[in-house]
C-alpha cells in the first residue's frame, strides 16, 4: 500500500530508523516557534535544595517539572519529574526532609550529542524531540529551553504545552 504525505507535512532527516519524521500537526504550526508555546521561565533549584522546596515551588507555579542545576557553575545537572518524586514519597523511598539529589533524574553527557531546544526552535523540530528524535530514540516528555550557546536554562517546554498550541490554533 502506497503511503500519501500532504504536501503540508514537515519531511526531513531523522533518527527514528532510516525513515524520515512526519508532523502530524504542522498545518497548525505555520511557522510557529517555541516562543510562541510562551513557556514559563525556568525554575531551577539545587541538587542540596530539600525535596519539600521542590514540592513547594512546583504546586505554586503548577510545574510539572523542575531543573536541578549546580550551585556554584549553573551547570544543568538533571530534572525533577514531580508524578516521579510523588511516587518515591508515596512508597517511602525518599523524604521530604532528603536533598534534590536523592530524587532527581541526572543528565548523561558522555558520548552523547544533545539536541538545543531554544526559543527559535520550529515547533515540527520539538514535536520530532518528544516523539524520540534527536533524544537517543526515546520518546521525551518535556524539553529543556536554552539559548542557543546553552549557557542559561530559559523554560521548560512540555508535550502538553505543544498538545495545548494545536488545539488553540485552527486547521
Amino acid at each position: 500500500m502506497a503511503q500519501t504525505i500532504k504536501a503540508t507535512a514537515h519531511v526531513g532527516p531523522s533518527p527514528l530508523g532510516n525513515r524520515p519524521f512526519i508532523s502530524k500537526w504542522s498545518s497548525r504550526y505555520r511557522g510557529a516557534t517555541v516562543q510562541d508555546l510562551e513557556p514559563p521561565s525556568a525554575l531551577s533549584l539545587h541538587p542540596t535544595d530539600p525535596i519539600s522546596l521542590a514540592l513547594i515551588s512546583a504546586f505554586e507555579r503548577d510545574y510539572t517539572h523542575l531543573t536541578v542545576v549546580d550551585s556554584s557553575t549553573r551547570a544543568l545537572l538533571g530534572y525533577i519529574a514531580i508524578p516521579v518524586l510523588q511516587a518515591q514519597l508515596d512508597a517511602g523511598k525518599v523524604k521530604p526532609s532528603d536533598p534534590v539529589s536523592a530524587a532527581m533524574a541526572h543528565f548523561e553527557r558522555k558520548g552523547r550529542k544533545y539536541k538545543v531546544i531554544s526559543m527559535a526552535t520550529p515547533l515540527e523540530e520539538l514535536e520530532e524531540f518528544f516523539e524520540g528524535g534527536g533524544g537517543g530514540g526515546q520518546k521525551q516528555e518535556f524539553a529543556v529551553v536554552t539559548d542557543e550557546d546553552r549557557r542559561f536554562v530559559l523554560g521548560v517546554a512540555t508535550r502538553s504545552d505543544l498538545e495545548e498550541f494545536v488545539k488553540r490554533r485552527p486547521a
